[in-house]
């Protein structure tokens, strides 16, 4: 089974419409297509979104019986589909069922063969799904037949952002070890990373699991029962369980695309002005300049093979689960971990000033 990357997420939402509007108003992606009851997709609206290699669906439920329905009753508007990219959908979908996948949906062959895709579903973690995809084709259409491709706004480069570098999951205490086990026994990938990060009176575990390829990364990620509550416990709460946390987009440049989407309305996370007056010792040099990281709040972290800049957004829905991450990797193949602490330590400095000023009055 050979697995080529991500081929596309898609969102269950209240709203596709609605959705799609802030993803192109605010992200620079275009609406590319569309699908429905008349085109044999019962019960169901969806719309196909892109920019660079980046494809979203989203779907919004019809009928109350729809899984999308469902889904948005209780969870909120969040990641349903993870979309892999396989070289033969029908034996992987038979070999993952076989190594103990539960089986979604079986192979459906859509278009000719001139534009042939094949997709299946078998189950991935929680009631999130993964769909295997095999194209055959130029590449333009989605599902032939099922989603009809309109042609993008031919206005503005929509290049900001370029691919889905890595997916955050989050899982209750207590899954981190079988989730993973699922993705290395069942799909094959590597567990490449393992971290437990203490952070004030608050702690987690995570794992990152990785397909051969390299090309579809899973960063896992449980809260420690024994310390304090935090967002990831927060997370599990409002998401009424394990899911998608938030999904990193890459660019070939954060700076410029930080300050595009800024200007377009993305309310990103703030942090601390103390987290930049020690980043130099942190990370060693900056080809970005200090001020302009800080101006933006750009996060940046270093490992054995380079520098990693990112930034994460504020959540756009009303129950603060699912959000976006920025990151522009420059060299560096690990995820960050090292801005946990850090932005906890500068947020740490920056109160305890505030209340010596206080005292000082």
């Amino acid at each position: 089974m050979d697995i080529s990357g991500i081929d596309h997420i898609e969102l269950y939402v209240g709203d596709a419409r609605q959705t799609a509007f802030y993803l192109c108003t605010a992200f620079g992606f275009k609406v590319c297509g569309q699908g429905g009851p008349e085109t044999g997709l019962p019960g169901r609206r969806s719309l196909l979104l892109r920019q660079g290699g980046i494809q979203v669906v989203l779907t919004s439920g019809l009928v109350a019986d729809h899984p999308a329905t469902e889904y948005v009753r209780r969870h909120g508007d969040g990641v349903a589909v993870i979309g892999i990219g396989v070289d033969d959908a029908a034996a992987a979908y038979r070999t993952l069922v076989g190594r103990g996948a539960e089986a979604v949906a079986p192979p459906a062959q859509f278009g000719d063969d001139d534009q042939r895709v094949v997709v299946a579903e078998v189950s991935g973690f929680s009631d999130v799904t993964h769909r295997l995809v095999e194209r055959h084709g130029p590449g333009r259409e989605f599902l032939p037949g099922a989603i009809e491709v309109t042609e993008p706004d031919p206005h503005g480069d929509g290049k900001l952002l370029r691919t889905i570098d890595h997916i955050a999951i989050c899982v209750p205490a207590g899954g981190l070890a079988p989730t993973a086990r699922y993705y290395v026994d069942v799909f094959g990938f590597e567990q490449i990373f393992e971290e437990y990060v203490e952070v004030g009176g608050q702690g987690m575990d995570s794992k990152v699991v990785q397909s051969p390829s390299g090309h579809v990364t899973f960063t896992l990620i449980e809260p420690d029962p024994e310390r304090q509550p935090g967002q990831i416990d927060n997370f599990l709460t409002w998401h009424a369980g394990a899911g998608v946390q938030h999904v990193a987009f890459g660019t070939d440049d954060i700076v410029k695309a930080v300050t595009t989407l800024a200007d377009h309305g993305v309310r990103f996370l703030g942090t601390p002005a103390g987290y930049y007056d020690s980043l130099e010792e942190r990370v060693g040099h900056l080809d970005a300049p200090v001020d302009e990281l800080r101006r933006l709040g750009v996060l940046v972290d270093r490992d054995h093979w380079g520098q990693l800049l990112q930034i994460f957004t504020e959540s756009m829905h009303v129950r603060r689960t699912l959000f976006l991450e920025i990151i522009e990797r420059r060299g560096a193949l690990t995820f960050g971990s090292g801005n946990i602490k850090a932005l906890y330590e500068a947020k740490r400095g920056e109160l305890a000033d505030r209340a010596a000023v206080g005292k000082g009055k």
